[in-house]
């Protein structure tokens, strides 16, 4: 408790001072006002200032008394007011004190609650949760480390990729990109993961451009499990119809860069030189830079190449066939599944045709870039056949007819054919300028499937079955397509036409004559018939007549070989024909051939062929047959068809002996006519006026025809079902009119071998108005019987030489009876006066010379028999009967006719009668008979 005691000592001192309150207050008041200003006021720096410059002693002691005074007042009023406050502050003090002591008694909970509160921490909070943070952390970490090695994965997977690449394994390199592209997406938060994801994108672009590459591979080398994957991995991409889209655009590439390549290569070889200037060439620039040499090789690796590209996208297709198989039978399919697959079948489909399409505009340049019309024969077959192949290659390709590859090659065809046949026109006139005529030794049993021209025939199984095909024997059955025979091996462009068998041909007579042991073992291969093609060994019927044509050894000609055949040689019966008429066979096996091979021009070809026939027919007509002198004979030697026959074949002949390549083109390539080698003498009576060549020149041409005819059907399928009738026209109006040439050939030396005029001459000496009737013919016929024997020899020595077959001894002997049997009625005709017994002179004359002749020829009945005894009979008409007998006679001579009413009736009936008959005579229209 505070008394006045505890007060400080100052204040007590000041309270037991006198105390004058107005006086203190006064002092007080007189304090200036500056004393109470703040703090911060410095009194002692205010009261030196206040100092007066001269200081006085006694005035500052009054200043500091003064002072004194006034703190004096301030302190007691202080005091004063302290006091009066004291029970307060007091109470105040003992609330400070009691506060103080709460305050203590609050430290010490504090420090007893913090003291807990640590040892709650240690033994409890501490030690939970720094489990339950360590194992939160550890959590963390276990999945940033999975993170870790996930990125490292990815970091790591462009390795595996170039592998997988290299192995080309793409559906797994897509499979693995995309995966990483998933994983990559959920790791975006990390920086390194988003270069990453870009790198990713960049290697997927690249797996592309590879997969574009592999699938570019399959164009040439089609590999089932290359293009799997490569199928795979485009459907992993999603990209099924964009692969067929770069699929066709690849082929088209791969067609183009083959051929590039081959022909470059070639033309490259054939150069010799490293001049790049080929390289920067059009294809089509380059195609005109093959050599001759190099064509044939060229084209066949053309088309090998080009075959295995075209096997590639048969196998393709293929492929997708049974792969939508196996679609079908599994589980079923998205929309967009069936949308893709429809997209590629359409695609496919509609790729043939554009493939091949590219095909044949290549081949087409190649075709088109060397002009053919000089190449040997053999190498432009080996083309037709190589475009044959392609052609077939094409129609099972697509069903396509390969318009352009017929147009190029039939426009190649045509062109070289065209110079082909005029060189072998023109080689065919040199031969037959040359040719003396003379009997090519043959066997007996040769036929022309035996010549190699001809071979094609027995390979070719019916005329039904393409002739293209039918040259390709195939390896395996008949009715397998060639992209099944080659699918895994070989190629159809790798064989040559033919096969070019190794064995020659044995068509010859040994030493010109036949031994039937050395024939056997030298020559056994022809004794069979197994290479003859069927069509070939059955006798040709004729279709107008019905008639079996005489073929070489017929049954026929060896049953009347006896009688007529004037044969001495044993195997005598082999094929009369000579060097050129086997020249003309063999052309006639090469043209048909070229038709075999090309059917475009099969019109054009046969059209040459008949040329051929027309042209041998035409030269055998004009050096043994052509003579107006015994043409005008009125025998009718020539019918109208042979006739209009030659006057046709003399229209393409040509006058002008030139062979300029100009003019001949002018001239439409008419060939000039040949003449006849001087070597050939046709007017001894020796040789009865070369009896022998006339023999073998027509038969030979008779041949000739008759091999025609064993073509004819052949010929016949391979027309142009449009041109059909000139074929027909030709056999029917030309190669049919061959054996007709005999009449007119063998006339002239029937005309000349016998003289009729000794014998006109001889009948103009006898005396024929006789009285009495005559037991002993005349001599004239004697001399002519004699005549007849001497021709017989003749023709038995000229068989010596040359078989001489029984149609030509038919004809040369009919014409020589009926040359005679004219001469016999014209001598009859020359009569100037006859009686009756003259009459029966004439009659037994004749009649002896009929008996005489029947011993020399088989010839029954004897030709013109009737032409003789009609018209002796005729003398025995009255004048009514001979006017009928004028006008249903017209074979006889308007000359003979007039001796039968001047001699016969002249006597009988009267001068008006007579000028009437004449009359009649003069009136009738006589055609030749």
């Amino acid at each position: 408790e505070t008394s006045i005691d505890s007060l400080p000592e100052e204040l007590r001192e000041l309270r037991e001072l006198p105390v004058d309150p107005q006086a203190e207050q006064e002092i007080i008041n007189s304090i200036e006002e500056v004393y109470y200003s703040n703090d911060s006021f410095d009194v002692m720096q205010h009261e030196l200032e206040k100092l007066p410059p001269e200081l006085n002693l006694q005035e500052l002691e009054e200043y500091r008394d003064k002072r004194k005074r006034q703190q004096a007042a301030v302190s007691k009023k202080v005091a004063d007011l302290i006091l009066e406050k004291q029970p307060s502050y007091v109470k105040e003090l003992e609330r400070v004190t009691s506060l103080q002591t709460n305050l203590q008694l609050a430290a010490v909970i504090c420090t007893n609650a913090r003291r807990q509160l640590s040892v709650s921490k240690e033994g409890f909070t501490e030690a939970s949760l720094g489990l339950l943070a360590n194992q939160r952390r550890r959590q963390l970490l276990t999945g940033l480390l999975k993170s870790l090695r996930t990125i490292k994965t990815l970091q790591r997977t462009d390795v595996r990729l170039s592998e997988m690449l290299e192995e080309e394994d793409f559906p797994g390199a897509i499979q693995l990109c995309l995966e990483c592209q998933k994983a990559a997406s959920t790791f975006k938060h990390y920086s390194c993961i988003s270069e990453l994801n870009s790198k990713l994108q960049d290697t997927l672009e690249q797996i592309e451009e590879q997969l574009d590459v592999a699938l570019s591979k399959t164009c040439k080398h089609f590999d089932v499990s290359h293009y799997t994957k490569v199928q795979l991995a485009y459907t992993l991409l999603g990209k099924t119809q964009t692969a067929m889209d770069q699929l066709h655009m690849h082929f088209t590439q791969a067609i183009h860069n083959t051929v590039f390549q081959v022909v470059l290569g070639y033309v490259e070889l054939c150069a010799g030189n490293a001049d790049t200037k080929f390289q920067k060439m059009q294809y089509k620039d380059l195609c005109t830079h093959i050599t001759p040499d190099s064509y044939v090789p060229c084209l066949s690796d053309l088309c090998k190449a080009l075959w295995e590209v075209m096997l590639s996208y048969h196998r393709t297709m293929l492929w997708h066939e049974e792969h939508d198989k196996e679609k079908n039978a599994g589980a079923s399919e998205t929309d967009d599944s069936l949308v893709d697959r429809s997209y590629v079948k359409k695609k496919l489909e509609h790729g043939l045709s554009r493939i091949w399409q590219e095909v044949q505009l290549k081949v087409k340049a190649y075709l088109l870039g060397t002009d053919m019309s000089n190449f040997k024969y053999d190498d432009f077959i080996v083309v037709l056949d190589v475009i044959s192949r392609l052609i077939d290659v094409g129609e099972e390709f697509c069903g396509s007819k390969s318009e352009l590859l017929q147009e190029s090659i039939k426009r190649q065809s045509v062109n070289y054919f065209k110079n082909y046949h005029r060189t072998r026109l023109e080689e065919l006139r040199m031969f037959l300028e040359n040719e003396t005529w003379e009997l090519c030794p043959v066997k007996t049993n040769f036929n022309i499937a035996q010549l190699h021209e001809f071979r094609f025939m027995g390979q070719c199984r019916s005329p039904s079955v393409s002739p293209s095909r039918q040259v390709l024997p195939g390896p395996g059955p008949e009715d397998r397509s060639l992209f099944e025979q080659f699918s895994r091996e070989g190629n159809p462009f790798e064989r040559q036409i033919d096969n070019k068998e190794e064995e020659t041909e044995n068509v010859l007579a040994s030493n010109g004559y036949e031994s039937d042991e050395l024939e056997k073992s030298v020559y056994q291969d022809y004794d069979s018939d197994s290479d003859v093609p069927d069509e070939l060994k059955q006798d040709y019927v004729d279709e107008q007549t019905g008639d079996v044509p005489l073929k070489s050894a017929s049954r026929e000609t060896l049953r009347s070989r006896k009688k007529s055949d004037y044969s001495l040689n044993k195997g005598s019966a082999a094929p009369i024909l000579t060097n050129t008429t086997l020249n003309v066979i063999r052309l006639v096996g090469k043209y048909m051939q070229m038709m075999n091979i090309l059917k475009p021009i099969s019109f054009d070809v046969i059209h040459c062929v008949s040329q051929l026939f027309d042209y041998y027919l035409y030269a055998v007509y004009t050096f043994f047959g052509r003579n107006d002198t015994y043409e005008s004979s009125g025998l009718g030697l020539i019918s109208s068809r042979l006739r209009t026959t030659l006057n046709r074949i003399q229209e393409i002949q040509s006058s002008n002996v030139s062979v300029d390549s100009a003019l001949l083109e002018d001239r439409k390539e008419k060939v000039p006519s040949p003449h006849l080698s001087q070597l050939v003498d046709l007017t001894a009576s020796g040789t009865l006026f070369g009896l022998a060549q006339r023999v073998v020149a027509t038969e030979s041409l008779v041949f000739l025809a008759e091999q025609f005819d064993f073509l004819q059907s052949h010929l016949d399928s391979m027309m142009p079902g449009t041109k059909k009738p000139f074929l027909q026209q030709f056999y029917s109006q030309t190669v049919s009119t061959a054996s007709e040439l005999r009449k007119p050939i063998y006339w002239i030396v029937a005309a000349k071998a016998i003289d009729y005029e000794q014998m006109l001459l001889m009948m103009a000496g006898v005396k024929w108005d006789i009285r009495e009737i005559m037991s002993q013919h005349n001599i004239y016929v004697d001399v002519l019987l004699k005549e007849f024997e001497e021709f017989n020899q003749r023709l038995s020595d000229v068989s010596k030489h040359v078989r001489i077959p029984l149609p030509v001894s038919n004809v040369l002997w009919e014409h020589c009876i009926r040359l005679a049997n004219r001469t016999l009625v014209e001598g009859y005709a020359n009569v100037k006066k006859c009686s009756n017994e003259g009459r029966a002179l004439m009659q037994l004359d004749f009649q002896q010379f009929l008996m005489k002749l029947e011993r020399l020829t088989d010839i029954r009945p004897i030709p013109d028999k009737e032409f003789v005894e009609t018209y002796v009979k005729a003398y025995y008409l009255t004048e009514n009967d001979m006017e009928q007998f004028i006008k249903n006679h017209r074979e006889y001579s308007m000359k003979q006719l007039a001796n039968l009413v001047n001699v016969c009736l002249g006597s009988h009936i009267n001068k008006k009668a007579r000028q009437k008959l004449l009359a009649a005579i003069d009136d009738i229209d006589r055609p030749k008979r």
